[in-house]
């Protein structure tokens, strides 16, 4: 999408701002911390809205507050993350236990939590260094995989009224077998963008992330760049979640009362580049698609939220991309699907709700549910249409677990029908850079999740996660529906489709994982997995056993669970 678009867009919302915040990085362990604490208390919070992430740093202290005030941080462990948290977020927090002691040559970490920064009245910078180095052993490989990380990490605000946030890395890999089943399937590596080989076996790629941000008002905020999002409380997202690489982005987001809007539109990619040699590239560039994004968000009473969704994929008609570009769609505060019958395109639209229950101290209930296409007669009387097309998540979180301090358990389930997310023309699929923006899978699986996490002592955390799969392969010149790349018109039949039809594909996967933070932001991580994946097509057989330790700094541990 040509950059124009969003300049007008950005231009005609506001040329005022306020004070303004950064975001807190995705980050899985980080946001659980955070999220435990409101499930604690038994009751939803207006500070942050869980279902919406990643958060703003100013946002997070001021829950941390309210958290606080409530007595919440109880165990050793508990104000432990009440100092890292603050720490973290210190422009915004002020702690005074963020000093160094001893700042290196006077000039670098004289906060604990920053290599080098400026704090100033007009002018607010915290730079710090990215790092992963880790090996290991997979039972499939010859080779050791290994990971290299080498990168740079920068946030800041200029006049306290306008902030930014840039994130570059380069990286050398070789992956576990299993992923690289997945790479050698779809051309693609899970969560990255274009990627070149590299040495025996392993690959190269860069990451980048980066956008501005300002509040417009008081309650509206706008954030312009390149990212991911997540929507959701659960280990996936039904609606969106961080699996595809980084996306050019719009965002504006409303909080105010009990209420949290976000309207988001993106550029994102309809075909996906990677050279087996490292010597090809496309010159003319890959072929765009564009997704726009409503979620409405309410807290109703001191017990429940609940949010409604609304997501459209669109592009020209073209296979070049060079049509011509919807309009309409820009519009924040409209139904997506009556412009799609108003200009009567064939813009794939997807609806649907989440929902959370904090209705008791230390237990919450939570959901998704997501409509791609029904007829309400075919869906009464059970005839498997192909077009019912829809998915189900339902998940709990148990909160210090069995009056055990800072164990935190977690059950999730997911449905997804055959031929969810995908559609009849070859950009319309719910993807990015051919990597589903839902389920890591795609679709036509159910799938049952358990997550345990404790933190023992306040440096040391424990993760196990363990998950049974069952998802519907094709084989070659097949289309069961779980592929949504695919086109659905390529289905195998009308009626009589079932969750996880086709050639069954069992997947075992079990990991666990010990991490140690040395010092602020620095962890020492080791992890075990296995995963068995059971099938009569040869390409989904196989069973991988993988140990690796790393050293990992600024960054959030990598995840391929899928």
């Amino acid at each position: 999408m040509k950059m124009r678009y969003f300049g007008f867009f950005l231009a005609g919302i506001s040329t005022i701002a306020l004070g303004q915040s950064n975001y807190a990085p995705l980050n899985d362990d980080y946001y659980h911390r955070l999220d435990r604490y409101e499930i604690r208390a038994g009751r939803v919070f207006d500070e942050i809205f869980t279902a919406a992430k990643p958060y703003k740093r100013s946002d997070i202290v001021h829950f941390l507050d309210t958290v606080e005030s409530l007595s919440l941080f109880e165990s050793q462990a508990d104000a432990f993350n009440n100092e890292y948290f603050r720490n973290d977020n210190w422009e915004w927090a002020r702690p005074e236990t963020n000093d160094s002691r001893k700042p290196w040559f006077n000039t670098f970490y004289k906060k604990k939590s920053d290599l080098f920064y400026v704090d100033e009245p007009d002018f607010d910078l915290h730079v710090n260094p990215v790092l992963f180095v880790g090996a290991g052993t997979d039972s499939q490989l010859d080779e050791p995989i290994f990971y290299n990380t080498r990168g740079v990490e920068v946030r800041g605000m200029v006049d306290r009224k306008v902030g930014f946030y840039t994130y570059f890395t380069d990286n050398q890999a070789r992956l576990p077998s299993y992923v690289q089943e997945y790479q050698s399937q779809y051309w693609v590596i899970p969560h990255e963008g274009f990627w070149k080989s590299y040495g025996n076996g392993g690959v190269d790629f860069l990451q980048a992330r980066g956008y501005i941000t300002f509040d417009a008002t008081k309650h509206i905020n706008v954030q312009f760049g390149y990212d991911r999002f997540f929507y959701g409380n659960g280990v996936r997202s039904l609606i969106l979640s961080d699996f595809p690489p980084p996306a050019f982005f719009l965002k504006g987001a409303v909080k105010v009362w009990k209420l949290n809007y976000v309207f988001s539109l993106s550029q994102v990619k309809a075909e996906a580049g990677g050279s087996e040699n490292g010597s090809s590239s496309n010159f003319m560039g890959y072929a765009n698609k564009f997704t726009a994004f409503h979620h409405l968000s309410l807290n109703i009473g001191r017990k429940v939220n609940i949010g409604l969704f609304e997501s459209i994929v669109f592009s020209s008609d073209d296979v070049m991309g060079t049509g011509e570009f919807e309009f309409a769609y820009l519009n924040p505060i409209i139904f997506f699907r009556a412009i799609e019958q108003q200009n009567g395109s064939s813009d794939n639209v997807l609806l649907g709700l989440d929902f959370k229950v904090n209705a008791i101290r230390d237990f919450s209930v939570y959901g998704q549910f997501v409509l791609d296409e029904f007829l309400l007669e075919n869906l009464r009387e059970g005839s498997g249409w192909w077009a019912n097309k829809w998915g189900l998540q339902l998940g709990v979180k148990y909160i210090d677990a069995l009056g055990i301090s800072n164990l935190d358990l977690q059950l999730e389930g997911n449905l997804i029908r055959p031929y969810a997310y995908s559609h009849n023309t070859p950009f319309g699929s719910y993807t990015s850079f051919l990597q589903p923006m839902a389920h890591p899978l795609g679709a036509n699986l159910k799938e049952v999740i358990g997550i345990a996490r404790y933190q023992p002592l306040p440096r040391l955390t424990l993760k196990g996660v363990a998950s049974i799969t069952h998802v519907g392969r094709d084989d070659v010149g097949e289309n069961w529906g779980g592929d949504i790349l695919k086109l659905n018109n390529t289905r195998e039949r009308e009626f009589g489709n079932e969750i996880a039809q086709g050639n069954l594909n069992k997947i075992y996967y079990l990991s666990f994982t010990a991490s140690w933070m040395a010092r602020h932001n620095l962890f020492i991580d080791g992890q075990l997995v296995g995963r068995r994946s059971k099938s009569m097509l040869a390409a989904y057989d196989s069973e991988a056993y993988i140990a690796t330790l790393a050293l990992r700094w600024n960054l959030p541990q990598r995840d391929y669970h899928f």
